[in-house]
């Protein structure tokens, strides 16, 4: 399997091109700088959570399809291991397994998220319409929405708006497991 750092580089280098964007343009698109999509297209650089969400908002793709690639339209039955696809993104306090990215008969991505103990991120608005959905598997947590931090613990979830700011914490001694469906309604 591939891993993130070259998946993302070739993925980002081919969007890129194929909508004739230069740096500069992808830079404004996004909201990551310059230099830092140069990085990433070299594999030189491993992106936090926060840029790869940038990227995903930018140049309208999910947010899935930067860490692998989309999966071929099978009519089977499907089975995914988290064990073997969870990948750490640049910012090393979460690990993400995409469990089923983003497909556009369905609208969604499906996604193993684990939060390390101390983790915290506030999240920029992604695009229009995306709506996430996340349930504590194990541990426990907290999410900002419409700024109020809401506790949650396993067997819980929450549906919120991701075209909003929103954060995600974990203040416990306990990593936290979660499951996260994000639709995207302007995808599917």
């Amino acid at each position: 399997m591939q891993n993130l750092k070259d998946h993302l580089a070739k993925t980002l280098k081919d969007l890129r091109k194929s909508r004739g964007w230069s740096l500069d343009a992808a830079a404004a698109a996004t909201g990551v700088s310059k230099a830092m999509l140069g990085q990433i297209e070299r594999g030189e650089s491993s992106p936090t959570t926060a840029v790869l969400w940038k990227l995903a908002t930018g140049f309208q793709v999910s947010v899935s399809s930067l860490m692998e690639p989309l999966p071929e339209l099978v009519a089977e039955t499907l089975i995914r291991d988290a064990g073997t696809i969870r990948n750490i993104p640049g910012d090393k306090g979460m690990a993400v397994a995409p469990l089923f990215p983003f497909e556009a008969r369905f609208g969604f991505d499906l996604m193993e998220l684990t939060f390390l103990p101390g983790y915290e991120r506030l999240s920029e608005p992604h695009e229009a319409g995306v709506i996430e959905h996340v349930t504590i598997i194990s541990g426990a947590m907290e999410i900002c929405t419409e700024g109020e931090w809401h506790p949650l613990t396993a067997g819980q979830s929450i549906r919120f708006r991701g075209d909003r700011p929103h954060g995600y914490r974990n203040r416990n001694e306990e990593k936290a497991v979660t499951l996260s469906v994000i639709h995207y309604p302007h995808r599917a």
